[in-house]
Protein backbone atom coordinates (compact mmCIF):
# COMPACT_ATOMS: atom_id res chain seq x y z
CA UNK A 1 0.00 0.00 0.00
CA UNK A 2 1.25 3.27 -1.12
CA UNK A 3 1.95 5.70 1.63
CA UNK A 4 0.58 8.63 -0.11
CA UNK A 5 -2.49 6.88 -0.81
CA UNK A 6 -3.01 5.32 2.92
CA UNK A 7 -2.66 9.38 4.64
CA UNK A 8 -5.34 10.12 1.64
CA UNK A 9 -7.76 7.14 2.41
CA UNK A 10 -7.37 7.83 6.21
CA UNK A 11 -7.81 11.74 6.06
CA UNK A 12 -10.87 11.11 3.64
CA UNK A 13 -12.56 8.15 5.91
CA UNK A 14 -12.03 11.06 9.12
CA UNK A 15 -13.83 13.91 7.34
CA UNK A 16 -16.44 12.06 6.34
CA UNK A 17 -19.37 10.10 7.97
CA UNK A 18 -19.31 7.39 5.51
CA UNK A 19 -17.72 6.65 1.74
CA UNK A 20 -18.16 3.98 -0.30
CA UNK A 21 -15.36 2.18 -1.41
CA UNK A 22 -16.49 2.79 -5.29
CA UNK A 23 -16.06 6.72 -5.08
CA UNK A 24 -13.06 6.06 -2.80
CA UNK A 25 -11.37 4.24 -5.90
CA UNK A 26 -12.59 7.32 -8.39
CA UNK A 27 -10.67 9.41 -5.97
CA UNK A 28 -7.68 7.83 -5.56
CA UNK A 29 -7.90 6.49 -9.61
CA UNK A 30 -7.41 2.65 -8.26
CA UNK A 31 -9.66 -0.44 -8.67
CA UNK A 32 -11.56 -1.25 -5.75
CA UNK A 33 -9.91 -4.10 -5.41
CA UNK A 34 -7.16 -2.36 -4.44
CA UNK A 35 -9.04 0.17 -2.33
CA UNK A 36 -10.51 -2.90 -0.49
CA UNK A 37 -6.93 -4.16 0.37
CA UNK A 38 -5.98 -0.89 1.59
CA UNK A 39 -8.62 -0.63 4.42
CA UNK A 40 -7.30 -4.16 5.27
CA UNK A 41 -4.19 -3.00 5.67
CA UNK A 42 -5.37 0.38 7.64
CA UNK A 43 -7.18 -2.67 9.68
CA UNK A 44 -4.27 -4.18 10.32
CA UNK A 45 -2.68 -1.19 11.99
CA UNK A 46 -5.12 -0.88 14.28
CA UNK A 47 -7.46 1.73 12.62
CA UNK A 48 -10.94 0.65 13.64
CA UNK A 49 -12.65 0.39 9.76
CA UNK A 50 -16.26 -0.14 9.85
CA UNK A 51 -17.97 -1.62 6.72
CA UNK A 52 -22.07 -1.39 6.14
CA UNK A 53 -23.69 -3.07 3.64
CA UNK A 54 -27.11 -1.91 1.72
CA UNK A 55 -28.66 1.45 0.99
CA UNK A 56 -27.11 4.16 2.60
CA UNK A 57 -23.67 1.87 3.56
CA UNK A 58 -20.06 2.13 3.25
CA UNK A 59 -16.98 2.35 5.20
CA UNK A 60 -16.33 4.69 7.76
CA UNK A 61 -13.94 4.70 10.87
CA UNK A 62 -15.63 3.74 13.98
CA UNK A 63 -17.75 6.51 15.86
CA UNK A 64 -15.80 6.64 18.95
CA UNK A 65 -12.91 6.59 17.03
CA UNK A 66 -13.89 10.12 15.89
CA UNK A 67 -12.39 12.06 18.34
CA UNK A 68 -9.18 11.33 17.27
CA UNK A 69 -9.89 13.85 14.43
CA UNK A 70 -8.84 16.34 17.26
CA UNK A 71 -5.10 15.07 16.70
CA UNK A 72 -4.41 17.71 14.15
CA UNK A 73 -6.39 20.77 14.02
CA UNK A 74 -7.17 22.77 10.94
CA UNK A 75 -4.03 24.74 11.48
CA UNK A 76 -1.83 22.10 11.76
CA UNK A 77 -3.66 20.31 8.95
CA UNK A 78 -2.69 23.68 6.83
CA UNK A 79 1.01 23.24 7.50
CA UNK A 80 1.18 20.05 6.33
CA UNK A 81 -0.55 20.36 3.26
CA UNK A 82 1.37 23.04 2.50
CA UNK A 83 4.99 21.16 3.35
CA UNK A 84 3.33 18.55 0.55
CA UNK A 85 2.79 20.98 -1.98
CA UNK A 86 6.48 22.35 -1.56
CA UNK A 87 7.50 19.00 -2.77
CA UNK A 88 6.17 19.78 -6.30
CA UNK A 89 8.63 22.72 -6.64
CA UNK A 90 11.49 20.60 -6.15
CA UNK A 91 10.05 16.78 -8.82
CA UNK A 92 8.24 19.36 -11.18
CA UNK A 93 4.98 17.52 -10.99
CA UNK A 94 1.44 17.99 -9.53
CA UNK A 95 1.87 14.92 -7.68
CA UNK A 96 1.56 16.37 -4.06
CA UNK A 97 -0.65 19.17 -5.43
CA UNK A 98 -3.14 16.19 -6.01
CA UNK A 99 -2.60 14.39 -2.83
CA UNK A 100 -2.91 17.65 -1.27
CA UNK A 101 -7.05 18.05 -2.77
CA UNK A 102 -7.33 14.71 -1.73
CA UNK A 103 -6.63 15.15 1.56
CA UNK A 104 -8.65 18.78 1.57
CA UNK A 105 -11.77 16.94 -0.04
CA UNK A 106 -14.74 18.07 1.95
CA UNK A 107 -12.82 20.98 4.13
CA UNK A 108 -13.22 24.42 3.11
CA UNK A 109 -11.02 25.33 5.75
CA UNK A 110 -8.34 23.38 3.76
CA UNK A 111 -8.80 24.65 0.26
CA UNK A 112 -5.55 25.96 -1.25
CA UNK A 113 -6.88 29.83 -1.18
CA UNK A 114 -6.55 29.39 2.49
CA UNK A 115 -3.09 29.04 2.96
CA UNK A 116 -1.00 31.25 4.62
CA UNK A 117 2.61 30.14 4.23
CA UNK A 118 4.16 28.86 0.82
CA UNK A 119 7.46 27.00 0.72
CA UNK A 120 9.67 26.66 -2.42
CA UNK A 121 12.46 24.54 -2.60
CA UNK A 122 12.79 24.62 -5.86
CA UNK A 123 17.08 25.80 -6.99
CA UNK A 124 18.82 27.26 -10.13
CA UNK A 125 19.47 23.53 -10.69
CA UNK A 126 16.16 22.71 -10.70
CA UNK A 127 16.02 20.56 -14.08
CA UNK A 128 18.75 18.72 -13.11
CA UNK A 129 18.23 18.46 -9.44
CA UNK A 130 14.77 17.48 -9.78
CA UNK A 131 15.60 13.71 -11.89
CA UNK A 132 18.51 13.20 -8.97
CA UNK A 133 16.28 13.58 -6.53
CA UNK A 134 13.77 10.86 -7.22
CA UNK A 135 16.47 8.79 -8.55
CA UNK A 136 17.78 8.60 -4.91
CA UNK A 137 14.58 7.82 -3.55
CA UNK A 138 13.91 5.22 -5.70
CA UNK A 139 17.13 3.93 -4.75
CA UNK A 140 16.73 4.31 -1.29
CA UNK A 141 12.80 2.33 -0.97
CA UNK A 142 14.66 -0.03 -3.09
CA UNK A 143 17.68 -0.49 -0.89
CA UNK A 144 20.01 -0.05 -4.33
CA UNK A 145 23.44 1.32 -3.72
CA UNK A 146 24.44 4.15 -5.76
CA UNK A 147 27.99 4.72 -7.88
CA UNK A 148 28.32 8.29 -8.95
CA UNK A 149 31.55 10.87 -9.54
CA UNK A 150 31.84 13.62 -6.93
CA UNK A 151 33.52 17.02 -7.06
CA UNK A 152 35.17 17.94 -3.65
CA UNK A 153 37.44 20.78 -2.91
CA UNK A 154 40.19 17.64 -2.91
CA UNK A 155 39.32 16.54 -6.58
CA UNK A 156 36.99 14.81 -8.30
CA UNK A 157 36.56 10.78 -7.57
CA UNK A 158 34.07 7.84 -7.76
CA UNK A 159 32.16 6.84 -4.77
CA UNK A 160 29.83 4.07 -4.22
CA UNK A 161 27.27 4.39 -1.42
CA UNK A 162 24.76 2.85 0.48
CA UNK A 163 21.44 5.54 0.32
CA UNK A 164 19.38 6.55 3.88
CA UNK A 165 17.90 9.73 3.63
CA UNK A 166 17.57 12.70 1.62
CA UNK A 167 18.38 15.86 3.55
CA UNK A 168 17.65 19.49 2.78
CA UNK A 169 19.85 22.02 4.46
CA UNK A 170 21.42 25.32 3.99
CA UNK A 171 19.23 26.04 1.01
CA UNK A 172 20.78 22.86 -0.50
CA UNK A 173 20.08 19.00 -1.12
CA UNK A 174 22.21 16.79 0.19
CA UNK A 175 22.43 12.30 0.43
CA UNK A 176 23.23 10.77 3.59
CA UNK A 177 24.37 7.32 3.56
CA UNK A 178 27.24 4.70 3.97
CA UNK A 179 30.10 5.34 1.39
CA UNK A 180 31.68 2.12 0.68
CA UNK A 181 34.93 3.95 -0.10
CA UNK A 182 35.59 5.62 3.27
CA UNK A 183 33.98 2.89 5.16
CA UNK A 184 31.88 5.64 7.13
CA UNK A 185 28.80 7.11 6.66
CA UNK A 186 29.24 10.70 4.70
CA UNK A 187 26.69 13.59 3.95
CA UNK A 188 26.90 14.06 -0.62
CA UNK A 189 25.38 17.28 -1.87
CA UNK A 190 23.83 16.19 -5.09
CA UNK A 191 24.76 19.56 -7.03
CA UNK A 192 28.24 17.89 -6.82
CA UNK A 193 27.19 14.37 -7.93
CA UNK A 194 27.25 13.47 -11.80
CA UNK A 195 26.93 10.25 -13.60
CA UNK A 196 24.30 8.59 -11.01
CA UNK A 197 23.72 5.43 -11.17
CA UNK A 198 21.85 2.35 -9.53
CA UNK A 199 23.22 -0.80 -8.95
CA UNK A 200 21.31 -3.87 -9.51
CA UNK A 201 22.49 -5.79 -6.48
CA UNK A 202 20.43 -4.72 -3.08
CA UNK A 203 21.84 -3.92 0.22
CA UNK A 204 20.69 -4.86 4.01
CA UNK A 205 19.53 -1.39 5.85
CA UNK A 206 21.24 -1.56 9.11
CA UNK A 207 20.34 0.97 12.00
CA UNK A 208 21.42 3.84 10.97
CA UNK A 209 22.91 6.66 12.42
CA UNK A 210 20.52 10.08 11.94
CA UNK A 211 23.46 12.66 9.82
CA UNK A 212 24.41 15.56 12.30
CA UNK A 213 23.56 18.48 10.73
CA UNK A 214 23.99 21.19 13.14
CA UNK A 215 26.28 24.28 12.26
CA UNK A 216 29.18 23.16 14.27
CA UNK A 217 29.62 20.21 13.01
CA UNK A 218 29.64 20.56 9.39
CA UNK A 219 30.96 24.14 9.75
CA UNK A 220 33.87 23.20 12.57
CA UNK A 221 35.01 27.07 11.87
CA UNK A 222 38.74 27.35 13.27
CA UNK A 223 39.46 30.66 11.81
CA UNK A 224 38.45 33.49 13.69
CA UNK A 225 38.23 36.32 11.29
CA UNK A 226 38.37 40.58 11.91
CA UNK A 227 37.06 42.91 9.11
CA UNK A 228 35.90 46.44 8.15
CA UNK A 229 32.84 46.37 5.93
CA UNK A 230 31.16 49.74 4.23
CA UNK A 231 27.75 50.81 5.67
CA UNK A 232 26.32 49.43 2.59
CA UNK A 233 27.36 45.97 3.27
CA UNK A 234 25.46 45.90 6.06
CA UNK A 235 22.37 43.72 4.77
CA UNK A 236 24.45 41.04 3.45
CA UNK A 237 26.07 40.42 7.12
CA UNK A 238 22.83 40.29 8.49
CA UNK A 239 21.46 37.76 6.13
CA UNK A 240 24.31 35.66 5.84
CA UNK A 241 25.51 35.97 9.72
CA UNK A 242 23.30 37.78 11.88
CA UNK A 243 22.79 41.30 13.38
CA UNK A 244 24.97 39.83 16.16
CA UNK A 245 27.78 39.70 13.78
CA UNK A 246 29.19 43.43 13.55
CA UNK A 247 29.37 46.31 15.34
CA UNK A 248 29.16 49.98 13.89
CA UNK A 249 31.97 52.14 14.30
CA UNK A 250 31.42 55.77 14.87
CA UNK A 251 32.75 56.76 11.02
CA UNK A 252 30.06 54.45 10.00
CA UNK A 253 32.42 51.20 8.82
CA UNK A 254 30.85 47.53 10.22
CA UNK A 255 33.52 45.63 12.46
CA UNK A 256 33.01 42.59 11.51
CA UNK A 257 33.73 39.27 13.82
CA UNK A 258 32.83 35.79 13.22
CA UNK A 259 34.52 32.18 13.02
CA UNK A 260 35.03 31.25 9.58
CA UNK A 261 35.06 27.42 7.86
CA UNK A 262 38.57 27.21 6.01
CA UNK A 263 40.88 29.63 3.91
CA UNK A 264 39.40 29.44 0.55
CA UNK A 265 35.66 30.13 1.44
CA UNK A 266 36.96 32.81 3.19
CA UNK A 267 38.66 34.93 0.28
CA UNK A 268 36.38 34.21 -2.37
CA UNK A 269 33.76 35.34 -0.24
CA UNK A 270 35.56 38.49 0.88
CA UNK A 271 36.04 39.31 -2.79
CA UNK A 272 32.58 39.36 -3.45
CA UNK A 273 32.12 42.56 -1.48
CA UNK A 274 35.20 44.12 -3.83
CA UNK A 275 36.51 47.22 -2.56
CA UNK A 276 33.84 47.24 0.42
CA UNK A 277 35.91 44.98 2.42
CA UNK A 278 39.23 44.43 4.22
CA UNK A 279 40.14 41.92 6.34
CA UNK A 280 41.83 42.96 9.40
CA UNK A 281 42.79 39.30 10.97
CA UNK A 282 44.38 37.18 10.97
CA UNK A 283 47.56 38.93 9.85
CA UNK A 284 48.83 35.84 8.08
CA UNK A 285 45.72 35.34 5.93
CA UNK A 286 45.68 39.27 5.36
CA UNK A 287 49.19 38.91 3.89
CA UNK A 288 48.42 36.27 1.71
CA UNK A 289 44.93 37.67 0.57
CA UNK A 290 47.08 41.34 -0.30
CA UNK A 291 49.51 38.79 -2.59
CA UNK A 292 46.61 37.68 -4.02
CA UNK A 293 45.10 40.83 -4.80
CA UNK A 294 48.87 42.26 -6.10
CA UNK A 295 48.89 38.73 -8.53
CA UNK A 296 45.54 39.66 -10.12
CA UNK A 297 45.96 43.08 -10.40
CA UNK A 298 49.74 41.84 -12.65
CA UNK A 299 47.32 39.35 -15.00
CA UNK A 300 44.77 42.42 -15.79
CA UNK A 301 48.11 44.39 -16.24
CA UNK A 302 49.35 42.26 -18.81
Amino acid sequence: MKMERAIGILSVLLQKDTITAADLARRFEVSVRTILRDLDSLSQAGIPIVTKQGVGGGVSVMEGYRLDRTLLTSGEMRDILAGLQSLDSVHGTNRYRQLMERLSADSTSLLPGSQVMLIDLSSWYKDSLAPKIEQIRGAIDGCYPMEFLYYSPKGEAQRTMEPYYLVFRWSSWYVWGWCRDRKDYRLFKLNRMEKLRLLQEQFEKQAAPLPKLENEQIFPGGIRVKALFAPECKWRLVEEFGVNCFATLPDGKLLFQADYTDRENLFAWLMTFGDKAELLEPEALRRELRERIKKMLEEYDK
